[in-house]
């Protein structure tokens, strides 16, 4: 089972392994620059060492997020240049850190039709693939997580991600399930009826072999809000069965699960304590 926490990288990437310890995570998530800003300085040699030795020391899988800037449907030409170059030095950067997922959010056009801004990120990841299939090889897959659906935003339906998938027909395409995004869009989880039923659309619609992460949060808004805000686990009107079917699942036991759940280390660990425990033995 690997399952832990998003952590901290403040003071440097290496300080992920403390939280991981702290959390009780044996899977973390992490950005590996500030998030919320384009510039970024060049990841160090001895910072990248001290990542991977400490993350092979602890036997940690480690997966990133990329920026919340980046947006490869932009209307704005400008924000979509500097999207689809910060999106190819996120690559680079988990390449270096022997990082093998990136997971990012697909993005959004208020002037497009869902299909139009489908196709135009579609085309902007295409040609991500194919720049760094040369640059650094094939070894970091662009894990495309589902939305809740907010605003103009895609992914908050599977058939997007199905048709994304099916435009840029690269194995390097995976899929991050949110738990809070796919109830927030419409998708009612709870329940083993509930669960097996979304899963079988799943793996119909785009494959369960694309499946590739979960992002374990509970929701603070009710069925079909469209409302991404995350809530600990069993504090939102997702409740605790619904995890319970997924720590149990069989297909997943190598799939990274992770809490990006509000709070801080202690409290990231009460929840991944909590999922630890309605494990069946």
């Amino acid at each position: 089972m690997l399952l832990g926490a998003h952590v901290s990288i403040a003071g440097g990437l290496e300080n992920s392994c403390v939280h991981a310890v702290q959390t009780g995570s044996n899977a973390i998530q992490i950005f590996t620059k500030n998030q919320v800003r384009w510039d970024f300085k060049d990841l160090q040699e001895d910072a990248a060492a001290n990542f991977k030795n400490c993350i092979n020391k602890l036997k940690i899988t480690p997966i990133s997020h990329i920026s919340y800037l980046i947006n490869l449907g932009s209307a704005d030409e400008n924000v979509e240049r500097k999207s689809y170059n910060l999106f190819i030095e996120e690559i680079k950067r988990c390449h270096i850190l022997g990082i093998n997922q990136l997971v990012f959010h697909p993005g959004s056009n208020k002037n497009l039709t869902e299909d139009e801004a489908v196709k135009k990120i579609s085309f902007n990841l295409k040609k991500i693939i194919e720049e760094t299939n040369a640059l650094y090889g094939d070894d970091v897959s662009l894990t495309i997580e589902t939305t809740a659906g907010q605003g103009s935003t895609i992914g908050y339906k599977l058939e997007h991600i199905r048709d994304m998938i099916s435009i840029i027909n690269s194995d390097r395409m995976k899929v991050c399930i949110d738990t809070c995004h796919i109830f927030a869009a419409g998708y009612d989880i709870r329940g083993e009826d509930g669960y097996n039923n979304f899963m079988e659309t799943f793996d119909r619609l785009i494959g369960l072999n694309r499946l590739s992460a979960f992002h374990l949060n509970d929701s603070m808004k009710d069925l079909s809000s469209k409302i991404d805000r995350h809530a600990g686990i069993g504090k939102g009107f997702i409740g605790t069965d619904t995890f319970k079917f997924i720590i149990n699942d069989g297909r997943f036991g190598n799939t990274p699960m992770v809490v990006e759940t509000p709070g801080n280390d202690s409290e990231h660990k009460q929840d991944i304590d909590i999922i630890k425990n309605l494990r069946i033995l």
